[in-house]
C-alpha cells in the first residue's frame, strides 16, 4: 500500500515537510519497483536530502503542494521521476577543507563532511550499498585510491 502524509513511516516524521514528501514519492516508486520497505525507506530518505539540497524554491514549492493522492499515484503514472538522478551515481569520498566529504557523482555539493576520513569512507559504503551503487575512494590529491562497487 503506497504511504501518503497520513500514513508514512516513522523515520520522516522529523523531516521537513518537502523532504519528506519528496521521500514518500521516492519510498512509493521503489516499492512499485519491487524493492523492500526496509531498503527504500533509508535510500528514498537519503535522496530526498540530497534532492532538496539541490532543487530550486519552485520545485520544493511543487512537492509542497502535492496532494496526498499525487504522493500515491504520481510515481505510476510517471516512474522515472521515483528515482532521481543521483539515484544511479557512486558515492565519492573526496577531501574537503573541512576533512572528507560524501558527494554523490554530479551532486552539486557534499552530503556530509567528516574530520577522519575512515567515517567518511564508511558512510559512502553504506549509501551506496542502499543504493547498489559504488564507493569511489579519492586520496587527498584527489587520485583514486579505491572503487568498490554493490552493483545488485
Amino acid at each position: 500500500m503506497p504511504w501518503d502524509t497520513q500514513d508514512y513511516p516513522d523515520s520522516l516524521k522529523n523531516l521537513d515537510t518537502a523532504v519528506r514528501k519528496k521521500a514518500i514519492t521516492i519510498a512509493n516508486g521503489m516499492l512499485h519497483e519491487g524493492y523492500e520497505e526496509g531498503r527504500a525507506i533509508p535510500i528514498a530518505t537519503e535522496q530526498a536530502k540530497e534532492w532538496y539540497s539541490n532543487a530550486s524554491e519552485e520545485d520544493i514549492n511543487k512537492v509542497k503542494q502535492m496532494t496526498d493522492k499525487e504522493l500515491r499515484t504520481r510515481d505510476e503514472e510517471n516512474p522515472q521521476n521515483s528515482r532521481p538522478e543521483l539515484m544511479e551515481k557512486g558515492e565519492h569520498v573526496i577531501a574537503h577543507e573541512d576533512g572528507w566529504a560524501v558527494q554523490a557523482e554530479d551532486a552539486k555539493q557534499p552530503s556530509e563532511v567528516f574530520e577522519k576520513k575512515e567515517e567518511a569512507v564508511n558512510r559512502a559504503k553504506e549509501i551506496a550499498e542502499n543504493k547498489g551503487t559504488a564507493a569511489i575512494i579519492h586520496k587527498q590529491d584527489g587520485s583514486i585510491q579505491e572503487n568498490i562497487s554493490y552493483n545488485k
